[in-house]
């Protein structure tokens, strides 16, 4: 039996939706990633991008667990000598909330010019509301639920 390698003529994706809202940023960022790479399909191929377009609403409510909203940061640098931005998860969050979410799944996808022609795919907005109506993106559930009691341990 032959291992079937998928081309990219032969690639379905589809739009997919998911609700942001009171989700945990890893476990979302994780999910995202799965299906913009096409790793919860039967015939996913490595070097193909077979992946579904990924459209993310309410990404003002997502939430983070324990002292990281307080003390986790982002960092880029502009290029020119002693350019490093350093920017806190608070303000991040409170500016553009669809940057955290960005950030987050584009650091989970190869390194590559694959993983590059990938995150074009995430559409993340901060509000309920999206322009993609033409493309009849299907409401996608994550498998995790948010855990909405505090750990007791």
């Amino acid at each position: 039996m032959m291992t079937k390698s998928l081309r990219k003529e032969d690639v379905d994706q589809h739009w997919l939706v998911v609700d942001a809202k009171g989700q945990v940023l890893g476990r979302l960022a994780t999910q995202v990633a799965t299906l913009l790479r096409g790793k919860h399909k039967p015939d996913f191929t490595p070097h193909v991008d077979n992946g579904d377009f990924v459209i993310v609403i309410n990404a003002s409510g997502i939430r983070v667990t324990g002292n990281k909203s307080q003390n986790k940061t982002y960092f880029r640098h502009t290029g020119f000598p002693g350019g490093k931005r350093f920017s806190r998860y608070e303000d991040l969050v409170v500016d553009r909330p669809e940057e955290v979410i960005r950030k987050a799944v584009h650091g989970m996808l190869p390194k590559n010019r694959l993983g590059r022609k990938i995150i074009k795919k995430l559409k993340v907005y901060a509000g309920p509301e999206h322009q993609h109506e033409a493309q009849e993106p299907i409401p996608y559930e994550i498998p995790y639920p948010s855990r909405t009691e505090e750990r007791t341990d």
